[in-house]
Order: C-alpha cells, then sequence, then structure tokens
C-alpha cells in the first residue's frame, strides 16, 4: 500500500492530506523513463565497443581462418607460380630451341587483363586488397597455364614433324658392312676407270657380291624404279621428302616398285653392275634441294664411331671409282 503524506496548514491549524497532480506523475515517470532508456543505451554503447557477443566472436574467427586461408592459398600459388616458370624456362631454352622454333615472349606470358575493373566486386570491405590481389594472381597465373598449354600443344606438333623429319633423311648405311667386300671408293676427285681421268665422283661406291641386299636408307617413296638415266644403270630413286632424295645404281634387280611407300631398312633391290660399271658394285648418292651431297655425313643410324671413322678414312682415300 503507497504511503499518503500530508502537510501542515497553518490557516486551518489541521494537516492536510497531499494530493498530487496527474500531470506531475506523468511528468515524473516520462523523465524515469527517458534516463533508464538514456542509460541503457549507453550501457549498451559501452558494452559493443569493448565486449564481443556470441555471434560478433564467431565472425572473427571465421574473419581471421579467411585471412589464413588467404595466405596459404598465396602461398600456394607462389610454388605453382615457381613451377609454371620452370616449365616456361624448359619451353623456351630446351624444347623451342631444338625444335627451332620462337620463344613466347615474356609480356604474352605475363599479360594482364586491360579494360574494365575486374574486382571492383571486391572493394569496400576490410580486406579488400588481400581478396582482389589474390584474384588478381590467381587470373594471371590461370592465363599463363593456358598460353604454356598451348605452346606445349605446339611444341608436341613439332615433336612429331621433327621425328618424321628424323625418320626420313637417309641416315644409315644401304650395304650392311658385313656384306661388303669394300669401300671401294668416296665423295670427291677420284681416277675415272675408263677414261683414267680425274673427275668429280659424286657418291660413294660399295663393292659387294652380285645378289647382295641393298636396303632404303630413309623413309620415303620410290619416285624411279628404271634404266634410263645415262650410266646408272638399274638405278632407285627415293624421295624422303624435306628436298632430301637418295639414288641407288647398277642394281641387279628391284625390289620396290614406283609410288611405293618404304621406310628406313627395307629391302629395295639387289647390288648388281648394270649401266657404266666395271664390277658388281653399289653407287650411292644423297641429293638436298636438286644439289649432290656427301653421303659420309648420314651414316649416324647404323655406325658406331669407330665404324665411322675408319668409313670416313676409306673414303678420303683418292683412288680409283667404279663407274
Amino acid at each position: 500500500m503507497a504511503k499518503v503524506k500530508y502537510y501542515y496548514d497553518a490557516e486551518t491549524l489541521s494537516y492536510r492530506k497531499i494530493e498530487r497532480k496527474k500531470s506531475t506523475t506523468i511528468k515524473y515517470a516520462s523523465v524515469f523513463l527517458l534516463a533508464s532508456a538514456l542509460f541503457a543505451f549507453l550501457f549498451v554503447f559501452i558494452a559493443s565497443q569493448y565486449i564481443e557477443s556470441p555471434k560478433e566472436r564467431q565472425l572473427t574467427r571465421e574473419l581471421q581462418n579467411m585471412q589464413l586461408q588467404y595466405e596459404l592459398l598465396n602461398k600456394r600459388m607462389d610454388d605453382a607460380i615457381a613451377a609454371l616458370e620452370n616449365v616456361e624456362e624448359r619451353d623456351n631454352a630446351i624444347y623451342r630451341l631444338y625444335f627451332e622454333a620462337n620463344p613466347i615472349p615474356e609480356e604474352q606470358r605475363r599479360a594482364g587483363f586491360g579494360g574494365v575493373n575486374r574486382y571492383k566486386k571486391f572493394e569496400g570491405y576490410d580486406n579488400s586488397q588481400l581478396i582482389a590481389e589474390s584474384n588478381k594472381r590467381l587470373d594471371i597465373l590461370e592465363k599463363a597455364i593456358v598460353v604454356q598449354s598451348k605452346s606445349l600443344d605446339e611444341i608436341a606438333k613439332l615433336a612429331k614433324d621433327k621425328e618424321k623429319f628424323l625418320e626420313a633423311i637417309p641416315a644409315i648405311q644401304p650395304v650392311r658392312n658385313e656384306n661388303l667386300t669394300r669401300m671401294a671408293s668416296g665423295y670427291g676427285y677420284r681416277t675415272d676407270p675408263f677414261t683414267k681421268a680425274r673427275k668429280f665422283h659424286f657418291g660413294m661406291d660399295f663393292t659387294a657380291p652380285r645378289g647382295t641386299p641393298i636396303y632404303a636408307t630413309g623413309n620415303g617413296i620410290v619416285k624411279r624404279a628404271d634404266n634410263r638415266a645415262s650410266g646408272y644403270g638399274k638405278h632407285i630413286r627415293i624421295d624422303h621428302g624435306y628436298g632430301y632424295v637418295s639414288l641407288y645404281a647398277h642394281l641387279y634387280k628391284y625390289n620396290v616398285r614406283v609410288n611405293q611407300r618404304v621406310k628406313r631398312g627395307d629391302l629395295i633391290g639387289y647390288v648388281g653392275s648394270t649401266g657404266r660399271s666395271e664390277a658388281p658394285h653399289l653407287h650411292y648418292e644423297v641429293f638436298k634441294d636438286g644439289e649432290r651431297i656427301n653421303p659420309i655425313n648420314f651414316y649416324y643410324g647404323n655406325l658406331s664411331a669407330s665404324e665411322f671413322n675408319e668409313l670416313l678414312r676409306k673414303a678420303s682415300l683418292e683412288n680409283q671409282s667404279l663407274d
């Protein structure tokens, strides 16, 4: 029960009950409520500055974890960039050099992204720079990987072409060493067996018994297998592509036909002494872009170093040719 208050009335010499006006009560209540609200606001404000709520603590942990993940992502990108740079170095310094291809310019490998700001969506946050920079590095890395992937595709094609080239050029001796009687004459000035005059001999003569097998020195297509060339008798010409043609003369008989595709080591004919020939032997020539070149430079495919040196010594002797 609320306390009743009184005051002393001097005129009536008696105590009268204090009657509180309704407006005064409302005023006091309003002041109290306003003070309470202000105090609550101040309390909440101060608490929010110095005391984290469970939700804020959770968000703080998530933010710290995100920063850690971005740092780890940047570390992994550093490792990936280092590995890619190693591949790029091999690409330019080894693969492309070997296949005689121009290296990819550095500005093409590291080209950025011009035009609109691709990372505007990351602006306005506490860690905007970290997020934008990470995404920028990732985009550049992805683009560099695409460039390198296309480069490796090109190198694979170059390697395939190089393999075809290496298989095509004349690279073995047309008659096996065990079948040779001797290497009679090499490329250069020799004595003609019929006129005894000194003239240039454009091929190599391999003496061997009649019927000794002759092998294609590289992959190619048989362009001629006839005896219509002056002095060569029965002979074969193989077009190897890339400007190379090999010629096999004075044959006893053929084992191929015109337009037949042959591979290195295929049996194409047999040693004979047809045409302008003094004794059974194979006269062998190599052409590059229509010019005769020394066949001695094309025997790396089936001769050891010592065998090649011995062949080189014999081929350099200025003796009498057999045709």
